[in-house]
């Protein structure tokens, strides 16, 4: 990435109260021209939701079917016809070069959306995230997320995201 690309953090917080609103904001997103090319990285607490994001804003783009978490395989593609995507979870990584031995490389540098879950077990092997999720279950059920973006492509998707979940 160039230092043309990168982007001083901007950030903005929103509030989930259900899963109804995890869902809108994943369809809202979804809508988004520069989600094709962006890597978004996933961060919380295990049960937080990041999973249930990532379905919701794979079924929003298109894609049918199961969607299941890749814990144990670690990457999860999906091809739609004008889109590649790769769901991947660090989460059993034990040591960051795993992921250069497991050649992610070439994906992240190929055209296609980038989702990771536990991005922080990659260590500094992977590029900077074009923005960055973070989801905090309160003490309600309902979530509290954080959305940082790090990149003129980061920059586009946070604000076009909408300010909150569904409306009345």
């Amino acid at each position: 990435m160039s230092a043309i690309d990168r982007h001083a953090p901007i950030v903005k917080t929103l509030h989930w109260p259900d899963e109804a609103a995890t869902q809108q904001f994943a369809k809202s997103l979804a809508a988004l021209p520069d989600v094709g090319h962006a890597f978004i990285a996933l961060h919380g607490d295990l049960g937080a939701g990041k999973t249930t994001f990532v379905r919701h804003l794979l079924h929003a783009l298109g894609v049918t079917g199961r969607i299941k978490s890749p814990t144990y395989a670690v990457v999860e593609p999906y091809e739609l016809s004008n889109l590649n995507i790769w769901h991947f979870d660090f989460y059993r990584f034990a040591d960051p070069r795993e992921w250069e031995d497991a050649g992610f490389r070439d994906i992240f540098a190929s055209p296609g959306l980038k989702l990771a879950e536990w991005p922080e077990k990659a260590g500094t092997m992977l590029p900077c995230a074009d923005m960055d999720i973070t989801i905090v279950t309160t003490p309600d059920a309902a979530r509290q997320v954080t959305l940082r973006a790090n990149t003129l492509v980061g920059v586009a998707l946070l604000l076009a995201a909408p300010a909150e979940g569904p409306q009345p």
